[in-house]
């Protein structure tokens, strides 16, 4: 089963995101979404779970968790925007992933049998930073993650 991520578009849809994530059986959006029309954007592929970054304020944005349990299969995910505010330890708690943004770096990496997942931004560039997504495999035995940087138009 393939699972979108995706973090930090601050209210900005672009098409290759779009596509990139085409196929997902879910969609997980790890906060800065920036607008209502990110999520009934990416709820057209598939069903969306998310969590409100610091930038989601407002009406649209209150009832929006800042963390979210996903189940998918036999793993268990544990979605936050800023991995700095993570209060517990994600091996003690059974997760197999934690899905984060904020930092707009995309980055997988291992810390002992959790995997740490950053999506990076999909969202306006920061700096010189990638535009990215990633898509996360998931089979009953293991998670495999693939970063996607978004091919954009030169300006």
């Amino acid at each position: 089963m393939q699972i979108g991520l995706i973090s930090d578009t601050h209210g900005l849809v672009r098409p290759q995101a779009l596509a990139a994530l085409a196929g997902s059986k879910l969609i997980i959006h790890a906060g800065d979404i920036g607008s209502p029309a990110v999520l009934d954007a990416l709820g057209r592929i598939a069903p969306v779970y998310a969590v409100r970054g610091n930038v989601d304020r407002g009406d649209w944005a209150r009832p929006l968790p800042t963390t979210e349990v996903v189940e998918v299969g036999r793993h268990t995910l544990y979605v936050l925007h800023e991995l700095g505010t993570l209060d517990l330890d994600p091996s003690a708690a059974g997760f197999a992933a934690v899905v984060y943004g904020h930092s707009h770096q995309p980055r997988v990496q291992r810390k002992g049998d959790v995997r740490y997942v950053n999506p990076g931004s999909a969202g306006p560039r920061r700096f010189s930073l990638p535009v990215a997504v990633a898509r996360l495999t998931v089979t009953d035995d293991a998670l495999d993650c693939e970063l996607v940087e978004l091919a954009l138009a030169a300006v």
